[in-house]
């Protein structure tokens, strides 16, 4: 683990950026390939850690996956014809990959077994793996299935009917993917609509699907067919480069080819509640994942408050748009967002911790935040806590600091953006 020093001294931003592969997507992407029998190739996949995990996984099951650059193919003889891995698949610190694998195993005629690093191990699978109990999934672990290491023994599913609890694609992609290999009618019920890729990528896949008014069902034993997937930037990473045009002075940054899903495109209406300059041209809104150009110049921005049926659209960027909120006049208020305490790490406590070590004035609230602003900011030691998303915040603190921030694990950023440091030179050195 090594530390990194950034001394920046306020600099302007300018030019144009292509931000990495959507982490959802390019998951998904390996997973739905996996699945469908014959041959899927995918473009603009992310290159990150946690996405190299899913590729292993299935390179274990027997799946040839070859890598060339962000272009990945995926020749598979389908799920029947996996072979039972001789060795524990390993997630990283991937909780997508750990949670829909679970679903995808389920259903399968394989034993495995399945891992994370100890940051994972901290995180709860209850929620995934009781409502795969009920379709008759066989599966064990520490806690009754809370924890890893969990043990799945495919076996033959029965549908069901299923209320989400709380927003959670990762929960329902579970159950969807379960659903694939069961015998009946899929039903997933979402009183707040998460993001939806699992959904858009079925029918890509070729199945037929019926979404309506946050009820999403299909019938169990449809064969996948193998395609290609192109996968757009990913809006989570776009949007620290979103904020950093924001708040850095004298500064104009155009991303390209930023996925713009409705589902997950809530920081663009916050942020233009909070009066960024911004533009979005929209690129095909057709295509299977919407893209857009976006230009963001230096911003004179006001408090907001962010909560309800928005949070599941922005919940990957509360830690950005708290910094963010420290730069803007006023009160900004986050509430509704408890899900923040089983990421990587307790988003709300690490956010706040290090934002005040900076001088923000900022309060954990039991759900969320309060930040008052604008404060200016002064250099610190921040810690990451191993969590990609808390470490882009500080890089991105740093921007606007009087002073250097010294981040004691820069490393863990590769888990979404490997190119995150030389795009931040790009747009310093314009």
């Amino acid at each position: 683990m090594s530390s990194k020093v950034m001394r920046y001294n306020k600099p302007a931003l300018q030019g144009e950026i292509t931000v990495p592969g959507d982490k959802s997507i390019s998951h998904r992407s390996v997973m739905f390939g996996s699945i469908a029998q014959g041959k899927t190739t995918v473009s603009g996949f992310l290159l990150g850690e946690d996405c190299l995990s899913t590729i292993d996984c299935f390179q274990k099951l027997g799946v040839d996956i070859q890598v060339d650059g962000t272009n990945v193919k995926i020749e598979s003889p389908g799920m029947d014809d996996w072979k039972e891995p001789s060795e524990v698949l390993y997630t990283g610190n991937s909780g997508t990959t750990t949670r829909l694998m679970v679903g995808i195993l389920a259903g399968t005629n394989v034993h495995t077994v399945m891992t994370g690093d100890a940051s994972i191990g901290k995180r709860p699978m209850r929620r995934v793996t009781d409502p795969l109990r009920q379709m008759g999934a066989q599966i064990s672990g520490r806690e009754n299935g809370q924890f890893t290491p969990l043990a799945i023994q495919g076996t033959a599913l029965q549908a069901i009917d299923y209320t989400m609890p709380v927003a959670s694609a990762q929960v329902k992609s579970a159950v969807l993917l379960a659903g694939l290999r069961a015998q009946g009618t899929t039903i997933v019920r979402e009183s707040e609509v998460s993001r939806d890729h699992t959904e858009r990528m079925l029918r890509q896949f070729g199945a037929a699907i019926t979404v309506e008014q946050g009820v999403v069902s299909f019938e169990g034993g449809q064969q996948l067919t193998g395609t290609h997937v192109n996968v757009p930037g990913d809006i989570s990473s776009a949007a620290f480069f979103l904020v950093a045009g924001a708040i850095a002075k004298n500064s104009r940054v155009i991303l390209k080819n930023v996925g713009v899903n409705e589902t997950r495109n809530g920081i663009l209406e916050i942020l233009q509640n909070m009066g960024a300059k911004m533009e979005i041209e929209v690129d095909d809104e057709h295509a299977a994942e919407p893209t857009a150009t976006i230009t963001m110049t230096t911003s004179t921005l006001k408090g907001t408050t962010i909560e309800g049926a928005i949070i599941p659209r922005l919940i990957d960027e509360i830690p950005i748009l708290a910094l963010l909120a420290t730069q803007a006049t006023g009160k900004t208020i986050i509430k509704d967002a408890e899900e923040l305490k089983v990421k990587e790490t307790n988003r709300i406590d690490a956010v706040v911790a290090e934002l005040k070590k900076l001088g923000a004035q900022i309060e954990a609230t039991s759900d969320g935040m309060i930040i008052e602003g604008p404060t200016k900011l002064h250099g610190a030691s921040l810690k990451s806590y191993g969590d990609h998303r808390i470490g882009m915040m500080a890089a991105v603190a740093a921007l606007v600091t009087d002073g250097a921030i010294e981040l004691d694990d820069a490393q863990c950023i590769a888990v979404s953006y490997p190119t995150f440091f030389e795009h931040v030179n790009e747009l310093i050195n314009e």
